[in-house]
C-alpha cells in the first residue's frame, strides 16, 4: 500500500495487487490479475468517509453465471413455482422457498432436489395463514417464518417438526424480509399506526428463545420524497393511495448481520454504515443515467393506471418526472457484511413478443403495459468502505424476494420469458483485470 502526503485530515490510499490479488482469487478470478483501488479517506466529526476515486479489486466488471436452477413450465408439483415470497440458504447450502400461491414453505437440496414442505397451510403448531414471505435461518439451524395470518412467527427444526412460535403482530404484511446478526438476533419490522403519519419503521429484535427485547427505529431524514396521490369516497369510506414519482430519489436501508443498519438518500452516492463504533459512510461518483423519453412516458401511463384503481378520476398531481435516474437504488447486505448497492442503467425496451397482455381496469379499458426494463448491476464495496467491483446480473434477475448472497454465490428469483419462477443459484465470475 502507497501512501500520498496530504492535509492531515485527508488521506489517499491506492491499494495494490497483495490484497486484490487475494480478494479477487478467492471470487474465482485469475490469481495472477492485479488491479488498483484509489480512495480517498476523510474523518468528518465521528464520521469516516470512504471516497472511491478509481479502480476496484476486480477491475472489469463481474457477471453472474448460472450454476443451478429449480422451476419448471409442467412437471411435479414441488418444482411448478407460482409465487415465491420468501427465500433462504442454509449452512449446508439446501434452499428454503415460501410460495405463497400454493401456500407451501418448500426445501430443496444443494443440488435442487426437493426434500420436504415444511408445515402447511392452517392455524395449528407449525402451520401458516396468509405469511408475507418473511424467511430465515437462524445460527442454530432453525427455520423461522413471519406469519402474521396467525399473529406469530413459526420455527421449524431441521427436520420439519415444529419449534416454536413466537409472538407477532396480526394482519401487518410487509416485503422487508427478516434479517439475522451473528450473535443470533431476529430482526423482523413493525410500524407505530398509533402515531399521525408519516409512520416511522422500526425493528422488533428477538432473542433465540423467542423474548423480544428492545425496538430499533430505522434510520431517517429530513428528506420529502416526490410523491403522487389518490383519494376516493363512497358510502362514507375512504380509500387512499401514496407512491413516489418514477425514478425520483428515495430513502433506502437494510440490516447487516454485522448488527447494524445500513441507509442512505439516493439524492446523492452516499451510503452509511450504521456501525456501534461510529459511522461509515461511502461515497462513488456516479455519472448520471438519462431517463428515455418513451421510458418516461411508459412509466406515466404505469402510475396512472395504478393510481385510478383508487381514484378513477385521477389526474397527475405531483412533481413531474425527473430527466435522470438517482445515483442508486436499492441496498442489500451478504452474510460476510459486504454491502451491495443497485446502481441505474440506461433502460432497454422489452421485445414485443415478451410483453404481457393488457388486462382491463375497472372501467373496461386496457392498461398500460410495462414496455421498459432496466439491467440489474450492483456496486459491491466490503464492510470497510474498499470498492470490489461491479457485478451485471442477467436478464431475469428478480430482486424481490430479496436475494441471499454469501461470498461468491448469490441465490435469487429468475423469471424467464414467459414469466416462470425459477430458483436460481448464480457464482460471481470475474475476468482478469485490464489494469497495467
Amino acid at each position: 500500500m502507497t501512501r500520498e502526503p496530504m492535509n492531515p485530515m485527508r488521506r489517499v490510499f491506492v491499494l495494490l495487487s497483495p490484497l486484490i490479488i487475494v480478494t479477487a482469487a478467492a471470487c474465482g478470478s485469475d490469481a495472477g490479475a492485479a488491479s488498483r483501488w484509489v480512495a480517498e479517506i476523510d474523518t468528518v466529526g465521528d464520521t469516516i468517509v470512504v471516497r472511491t476515486i478509481s479502480g476496484g479489486v476486480w477491475g472489469s466488471e463481474a457477471t453472474l453465471v448460472t450454476e443451478l436452477q429449480i422451476g419448471e413450465l409442467e412437471g411435479e408439483d414441488e418444482y411448478l413455482l407460482g409465487n415465491v415470497r420468501g427465500l433462504a440458504v442454509d449452512h449446508e447450502a439446501a434452499i428454503f422457498a415460501y410460495d405463497a400461491q400454493v401456500p407451501a414453505l418448500r426445501k430443496y437440496d444443494r443440488h435442487g432436489r426437493f426434500v420436504m414442505n415444511f408445515g402447511r397451510e392452517g392455524g395449528g403448531p407449525g402451520e401458516y395463514r396468509s405469511s408475507d414471505g418473511g424467511l430465515a435461518i437462524l445460527p442454530d439451524g432453525r427455520i423461522v417464518l413471519r406469519d402474521q395470518g396467525n399473529a406469530r412467527m413459526q420455527l421449524w427444526h431441521t427436520d420439519g417438526s415444529p419449534a416454536a412460535e413466537w409472538r407477532y403482530i396480526s394482519g401487518f404484511s410487509t416485503s422487508t424480509p427478516m434479517f439475522v446478526d451473528t450473535a443470533g438476533f431476529t430482526y423482523t419490522p413493525m410500524i407505530d399506526f398509533g402515531a399521525p403519519p408519516p409512520w416511522k419503521t422500526s425493528l422488533a429484535r428477538y432473542d433465540a428463545t423467542g423474548v423480544a427485547h428492545d425496538t430499533i427505529p430505522a434510520p431517517t431524514t429530513d428528506y420529502q420524497p416526490p410523491q403522487i396521490r389518490a383519494e376516493f369516497s363512497r358510502n362514507g369510506n375512504t380509500s387512499r393511495s401514496i407512491n413516489s414519482v418514477p425514478f425520483s430519489p428515495t430513502e433506502q436501508w437494510t440490516f447487516s448481520p454485522l448488527g447494524y443498519f445500513v441507509s442512505g438518500v439516493s439524492t446523492r452516492y452516499a451510503i452509511l454504515l450504521h456501525r456501534p463504533e461510529g459511522l461509515l459512510r461511502i461515497e462513488r461518483a456516479a455519472e448520471p443515467v438519462s431517463v428515455d423519453p418513451a421510458e418516461k412516458t411508459n412509466a406515466e401511463e404505469m402510475s396512472t393506471d395504478n393510481m385510478r384503481s383508487t381514484q378513477p378520476d385521477w389526474r397527475w398531481n405531483g412533481p413531474g418526472i425527473p430527466d435522470t435516474k438517482p445515483p442508486f437504488n436499492t441496498l442489500l447486505v451478504s452474510e460476510e457484511g459486504r454491502v451491495w448497492v443497485t446502481v441505474p442503467q440506461p433502460g432497454e425496451r422489452i421485445p414485443d413478443d415478451e410483453l404481457d397482455e393488457p388486462r382491463p381496469g375497472p372501467d373496461g379499458s386496457l392498461r398500460a403495459v410495462r414496455r421498459w426494463r432496466e439491467p440489474t448491476v450492483f456496486d459491491v464495496f466490503e464492510p470497510d468502505g474498499h470498492y470490489i467491483g461491479r457485478v451485471r446480473a442477467p436478464t431475469g434477475f428478480s430482486m424481490n424476494p430479496s436475494p441471499v448472497i454469501r461470498g461468491d454465490t448469490i441465490w435469487a428469483i429468475h423469471r424467464d420469458d414467459l414469466g416462470v419462477q425459477r430458483l436460481t443459484r448464480y457464482r460471481i465470475q470475474t475476468e482478469p483485470s485490464t489494469h497495467p
